[in-house]
């Protein structure tokens, strides 16, 4: 094997081009690894971590773009790095007549006196400063980039409060403004909901839902997925509810996101008794009783925050409860699977989604394990080794801390199915295929050849392995959905409609002596 560096001194790109540039450069044929990242201590150590590292990295500043490539041969790497050359050449491609770039927020405030909001995705060890200049210059903020430490978060949220604005994030990855979709977002139809999330894929999926239901959305308001801790104190979630509040085209409001803290939560059910809206609440594993009393919608799980959200906002959806499991196809699946072959692996590339699928499993089984989960003694002690029932978000930070979101690069998850799949423990493997702007572009492609490979050896070892996936999306999502579904249910894979039927179909088919 031959590792290439090239480095591009003081010269920067903000994250999400280099998620994008390096999941091109991974698919360059002949290149086994890839990785286009800026030279900060973070990135120097994610590369030691993945066999990627060589002493001329050390050398590098925080300001170089590091480009390393690893391929069989030197002449393999060598062609690579001219077809990355070309990578960077596209992207530099001269803007349409009359385009114009800015160096700072503050020119760009001062020239597009229209413009109200800034979309911050640089360094985690520059961003809160940028985050501060936007609001400094009367601008709503949505923050794709993490590692902002909790003090600053704090402190931009209150500066945001008082000025009116909002602070979407730290670590937002999903908005829809406006009718605009901004960074990770499904293509839906303006209608008369709206939603304040904690969490960008269940927020995803409830719009998509929403959508395909009949519904429509008029904002997306993210609020990082901090908001609701008890140091935060729900700051952004209270003004978000506000906002939509508000906002004469919204008339039924929805709240996504995972359990908050005791002390938030009651925030911001005091909140909800003051809105003359309805309002949907769903908060993985959360309790129906205070909702009700607060005068919400309580809603378990994101299928059913969207049924409840269209209900109250007057659609007619489609009458198909897609949770309303075939108990002869449970039967099926159950009589293929051995005694031994008892296990759930869930992988997925959406944090919620995983959470929402692991509760599912979590009402039927007591061994339920998971990097995202909240009860210390089901937390996986080693990410890479699963136990019992094991669910995974590739998309937490200890997986995409210098590397491109799974969403983006299903490099991680491809390998780890591959591990799953020949566990002959493992009953059934339920994953997520995220479609929208900013995702892969062919994510169902990504996987076939693994799928394929894994049914092949499943079959020659004379076991059955059950795959169960979720294909998020809509008809107007660039990736076209129902070829993504069809090349999924062409290699043997079983589609649920939502992924909380995903969910509740993996833990059926592996229950025992039913």
């Amino acid at each position: 094997m031959s590792i290439k560096v090239v480095f591009k001194k003081n010269t920067y790109i903000d994250s999400v081009s280099l998620m994008t540039l390096s999941n091109r450069a991974s698919d360059i044929e002949g290149v086994d690894q890839a990785m286009i990242a800026m030279g900060t201590d973070m990135n120097k150590e994610v590369l030691k971590n993945i066999g990627l590292s060589t002493p001329e990295i050390e050398g590098a500043n925080s300001s170089d773009l590091m480009i390393i490539v690893k391929a069989a041969t030197e002449e393999l790497c060598e062609s690579a790095f001219i077809q990355v050359e070309e990578l960077f050449i596209k992207k530099a491609k001269p803007k349409e007549a009359g385009d114009v770039k800015y160096s700072t927020i503050p020119s760009a405030a001062k020239n597009i006196p229209e413009a109200n909001l800034a979309v911050i995705s640089v360094s985690g060890a520059y961003a809160a400063r940028e985050a501060r200049k936007a609001l400094e210059n009367d601008l709503h903020v949505m923050l794709f980039s993490d590692n902002i430490s909790l003090e600053d978060e704090i402190q931009l949220k209150k500066l945001a409060h008082e000025k009116g604005l909002l602070v979407m994030g730290p670590d937002c990855g999903t908005a829809i403004i406006s009718n605009v979709a901004l960074c990770f977002a499904n293509a839906v139809r303006k209608g008369n909901i709206g939603i304040v999330g904690a969490s960008g894929t269940g927020s995803q999926e409830v719009t998509v839902l929403i959508h395909n239901l009949g519904g429509g959305i008029t904002q997306l308001v993210g609020t990082g997925g901090r908001d609701l801790s008890e140091e935060v104190g729900g700051i952004m979630m209270l003004d978000g509810i506000r906002a939509l509040e508000a906002d004469p085209s919204t008339e039924v409001i929805v709240l996504i996101s995972k359990p908050p803290h005791p002390t938030v939560e009651k925030k911001v059910l005091a909140e909800i008794k003051n809105c003359t809206k309805p309002v949907v609440v769903c908060f993985m594993g959360g309790k129906e009783e205070a909702t009700v009393e607060a005068g919400g919608h309580f809603a378990k799980t994101t299928e059913e925050a969207a049924w409840k959200a269209i209900e109250l906002a007057g659609v007619k959806g489609n009458n198909l409860r897609s949770s309303e499991l075939n108990q002869e196809l449970i039967g099926e699946v159950r009589a293929k699977l051995s005694p031994e072959q008892k296990y759930i692996r869930g992988l997925f590339s959406g944090g919620t989604l995983c959470d929402e699928a692991m509760h599912a499993a979590m009402e039927k089984f007591d061994d339920v394990y998971s990097n995202i989960q909240r009860d210390p003694k089901f937390r996986l002690k080693d990410t890479n080794v699963s136990a019992g029932h094991t669910f995974i978000d590739f998309g937490d930070d200890q997986f995409t801390q210098g590397k491109p979101h799974p969403m983006i690069d299903p490099s991680t998850r491809l390998a780890r199915f591959a591990q799953e799949a020949k566990d002959s423990s493992v009953g059934v493997i339920v994953m997520d295929f995220v479609l929208g702007f900013g995702a892969h572009e062919d994510p169902a492609g990504a996987f076939l050849p693994a799928i394929i490979e894994a049914k092949q050896l499943a079959e020659e070892e004379g076991r059955h392995l059950e795959i169960v996936g979720y294909v998020l999306g809509t008809e107007l999502d660039s990736q076209n959905i129902e070829e993504q579904k069809d090349k999924l249910a062409a290699a043997g894979v079983m589609l649920a409609n939502s992924n909380a039927q995903a969910g509740l179909l993996a833990s059926e088919f592996v229950v025992k002596g039913a």
